[in-house]
């Protein structure tokens, strides 16, 4: 799914800066519109590559067991 709005992302942009009748176009200015869905798109590949990168088990928070208090009120009650 991410594959598919990032190449439509590209393509829009792309296709944007084809159009002959549009005023930077003609003028031979940069599309501020596709050079935004342009950095979208990248901005999404580069995230997409740090989540398929990371690693879950490489962080010591998701393995971790709470630590109790045993001065804690609520512990003493459960003793």
């Amino acid at each position: 799914m991410k594959e598919d709005l990032i190449y439509r992302l590209k393509k829009r942009a792309e296709r944007r800066r084809q159009i002959t009748t549009r005023k930077s176009v003609q003028e031979g200015k940069p599309d501020r519109l596709a050079d935004l869905l342009e950095e979208a798109a990248e901005a999404l590949t580069q995230r997409a590559r740090v989540v398929d990168n990371t690693d879950s088990n490489q962080f010591e928070s998701d393995n971790a067991s709470p630590k109790i208090d045993p001065e804690c009120a609520r512990y003493k009650d459960l003793k």
